[in-house]
């Protein structure tokens, strides 16, 4: 039941993109061949091993050693694109120094780009009175936890992804330091892509200032962390690499809108590591249409997040199961791209509805039944027990469509 309404002022043009579709479908993405880097695998030594020893088994394998994984302590290896990846997983895993090896796998974003439709003129997802769906009330009821909680600065939301816009109308004041783990650089993280700019106007953008769209968030901070390169995609080294520095600088939320077909101990252990440092991580389902599992999302630590339509069903291309925790709007969602605004589809932009509600827990400074402030197993278990049992529930995800207003009922 409703118990008021905010009228939110769209001002601005919605542009249409010739961007290509983020959908990870087809064989060789969810549940089809595995992806990984070429010439490039993943080793975790053991702790007791000597550097010396770490060097002889590279040197009698012609590996070098790129980079190391601070937080996880695991190796990214090179060697020639002529050795099969699968072959030198093998070797590794055979010497009695190794913990484990395994190949960089591939992580893409995980949205699918639908044409704009013209008459769209609100954010359904946020509030759908006034629209066509205005006879289900299939939105997360937004306005009236806004009447609660818009959020504060200091309250940050990580978005792992292809970088942020610095310089949108709608962007421009929310953006901490951030992070590339491509090129290992702070900084440099505009977005060339166009998915991480859409997916942080969802968790965050500028709102109540007369102009574009309103965040999930209005208050929090977004953190730029760019791990997938101008294709979405990008390497689960890089994205695990982004996951610990978000992590180790500030981070109370990651948003995850990315996901691959294979499971990795770097990623699960990179994903450990944010958990233990309070952050709590929402992650999208993915794509498929079916059951397939995708990682991080299907690790235990992420809220794996499903997409639902105007009408509050399952949207025919997410991903569900038992495994799926929640669900949230991911159909026509419009936000920020660069340079305008559009509306794009998939659970990638589900998954910012969630992290945008957890940014704005984080933002309620109520002491939990310790008498601390909340942490992250407080506001996971805020989110996922405040949802709305929606039809598919017990079936398509396990709590539910996500609800602002009852998540931050004191």
């Amino acid at each position: 039941m409703k118990r008021f309404f905010l009228s939110m002022l769209i001002v601005g043009s919605i542009f249409s993109f010739n961007i290509p579709a983020y959908a990870v479908q087809g064989e060789r993405a969810e549940g089809g061949k595995p992806e990984f880097v070429s010439g490039e695998i993943l080793v975790k030594f053991r702790p007791d091993t000597e550097p010396s020893r770490i060097r002889d088994i590279n040197e009698r394998r012609k590996a070098r050693i790129k980079k190391v994984i601070r937080g996880v302590d695991v190796h990214l290896l090179t060697f020639s694109t002529d050795v099969p990846v699968e072959e030198m997983v093998r070797s590794y895993n055979a010497d009695v120094s190794v913990e484990y090896a395994e190949p960089n796998y591939i992580a893409r974003a995980m949205g699918t780009n639908v044409p704009n439709d013209p008459m769209f003129k609100d954010q359904w997802g946020l509030n759908n009175t006034g629209q066509t769906s205005g006879k289900v009330d299939a939105d997360i009821d937004a306005p009236e936890g806004w009447f609660i909680n818009t959020g504060i600065p200091s309250a940050i939301i990580a978005i792992v992804d292809t970088g942020i816009s610095p310089t949108h109308e709608d962007i421009i004041g929310k953006l901490v330091g951030g992070y590339n783990a491509i090129t290992n650089t702070a900084g440099n993280t505009s977005d060339d892509n166009g998915h991480g700019t859409h997916v942080a106007g969802i968790a965050s953008a500028n709102t109540n200032s007369y102009t574009g769209i309103a965040g999930v968030c209005w208050g929090c901070s977004l953190m730029p962390v760019k791990v997938l390169n101008s294709d979405g995609s990008g390497s689960y080294s890089d994205v695990s690499e982004g996951i610990i520095w978000a992590a180790d600088n500030g981070a109370n939320v990651i948003n995850l809108s990315l996901g691959g077909s294979s499971s990795s101990a770097t990623l699960s252990n990179a994903v450990n590591y944010a958990w233990g440092k309070d952050a709590v991580l929402a992650c999208a389902a993915g794509n498929s249409g079916g059951s397939n599992k995708l990682y991080p999302a299907y690790y235990d630590k992420c809220i794996a997040v499903a997409a639902t339509d105007p009408n509050d069903k399952k949207a025919y291309f997410s991903t569900f199961g038992k495994w799926v925790d929640v669900a949230a709007p991911g159909v026509s969602i419009l936000s920020t791209v660069p340079g305008g605004y559009a509306s794009w589809s998939g659970t990638s932009m589900a998954t910012p509805h969630v992290s945008g509600l957890a940014g704005l827990l984080f933002s309620t400074v109520i002491p939990d039944s310790n008498g601390n402030n909340r942490i992250n197993d407080e506001v996971r278990g805020r989110i996922e027990s405040s949802c709305d049992a929606i039809p598919g529930t017990g079936k398509y995800w396990a709590k539910g469509r996500i609800n602002v207003y009852n998540a931050l009922q004191p």
